[in-house]
């Protein structure tokens, strides 16, 4: 009887944490709105660093070079490709003179590494604005290059973009990996709402590049494959030089994985760059994340034993109605209202693969990019 007592208050401090995470954290998200920008014209160079991805190439690059921008060039980095990417690469050049090639051979020292190609892309770009996303990426509008752009100032240096998937009917994967990405988005979005920025992803992200040389690139962690999006902002973004932009037009889409084996390989080298975080944010993270097991784990033994079981239900309500409201909120703003309906299930099945995924890396580490 002691044991399920301590259980139960032990409960009541897990709802609570879950609370001020959903309530406080993540409604700082939820509740805000788009900040109005002027529109700019600020000289833009899109980055895209490309590894044997020829037939995206063809597919999505299309989508950026119809952007409504009056003054962007698109530096395309082809990492050491093997298949037919540079050669791609060279005939939408022919006619687009505002396209700009960086050809990255293999090097003994920095054998087929991301963040040494970027480095040079970021080089050779004309402009200071620099705009990335991926070779498998679509903006959803014409309007992606001016929305992200329209958040630059003289204060604000990194911009923090939403990068979400392509909807596949009747596919429970694509709405989990659609379910974690707008979980992973609220984080950092809402974390960067209060001052804490703690990470970007590289499918919809822009900074100043003199950002990029205050730091020098990515030497702090260049012994990471990957990591050349979150950790570099988990470096340079601060409360001060960082801000968000989550306008629908402003969203790019991605190719999603069609296998969980495929899926569970991406998020495996993701994850495995968080514990190279800033420690503070390591404890936030892990904070919420220890919390959501605690929560199903001790809510399930106190359901099964019925002990003190209305209080127990009203805190499994209050938490859930807290998750739900702030959860359909913000996937309103991001487009991905038709994952609410499952929220519980998803929720549930992400908490056991990423359980999976923190165990295969303490197994071993992934070492690749691509």
């Amino acid at each position: 009887m002691l044991l399920l007592e301590i259980l139960f208050y032990s409960f009541a401090v897990v709802v609570c944490i879950q609370v001020v995470y959903y309530g406080i954290i993540f409604g700082s998200f939820a509740s805000s709105k788009p900040t109005a920008t002027t529109k700019k014209n600020i000289p833009i160079s899109i980055i895209i660093c490309a590894k044997n991805e020829a037939q995206n190439i063809k597919k999505y690059l299309p989508s950026i070079l119809n952007q409504e921008y009056p003054n962007f060039e698109v530096v395309l980095i082809n990492d050491a490709s093997q298949d037919g990417t540079l050669a791609v690469f060279k005939a939408f050049a022919k006619d687009h003179k505002n396209i700009k090639i960086v050809n990255v051979k293999n090097v003994e020292t920095f054998w087929a590494k991301k963040k040494y190609a970027l480095t040079l892309g970021i080089k050779a770009a004309t402009h200071d604005h620099l705009l990335f996303t991926d070779a498998d990426c679509e903006p959803v509008s014409n309007q992606w290059v001016c929305e992200m752009a329209s958040h630059f100032s003289n204060e604000n240096t990194v911009v923090l973009g939403y990068g979400g998937y392509h909807k596949i009917k009747n596919s429970f994967l694509n709405k989990l990996i659609r379910y974690e990405t707008v979980l992973t988005a609220i984080q950092y979005f809402s974390f960067a709402k209060i001052g804490i920025p703690f990470m970007g992803v590289g499918r919809n992200l822009a900074y100043n590049r003199d950002e990029f040389f205050k730091a020098n690139g990515f030497i702090s962690h260049i012994d990471v494959r990957s990591g050349d999006d979150d950790l570099f902002i988990n470096e340079v973004a601060t409360g001060a030089n960082t801000t968000v932009c989550f306008t629908k037009e402003s969203f790019t889409s991605s190719e999603p994985k069609l296998n969980f084996k495929n899926w569970f390989r991406q998020k495996r080298r993701h994850v495995s760059t968080s514990n190279r975080y800033k420690f503070s944010h390591k404890v936030l993270l892990a904070l919420f994340y220890v919390s959501q097991v605690l929560f199903w784990l001790v809510a399930m033994i106190l359901l099964m034993t019925l002990f003190n079981w209305p209080f127990v239900i009203l805190l499994i309500v209050f938490r859930f109605t807290i998750q739900f409201l702030v959860m359909a909120s913000s996937a309103k703003k991001l487009n991905e209202i038709d994952l609410i309906f499952l929220l519980p299930v998803l929720e549930l099945f992400l908490i056991g693969f990423q359980l999976t995924i923190f165990i295969a890396n303490l197994m071993s580490k992934p070492n690749y990019w691509k």
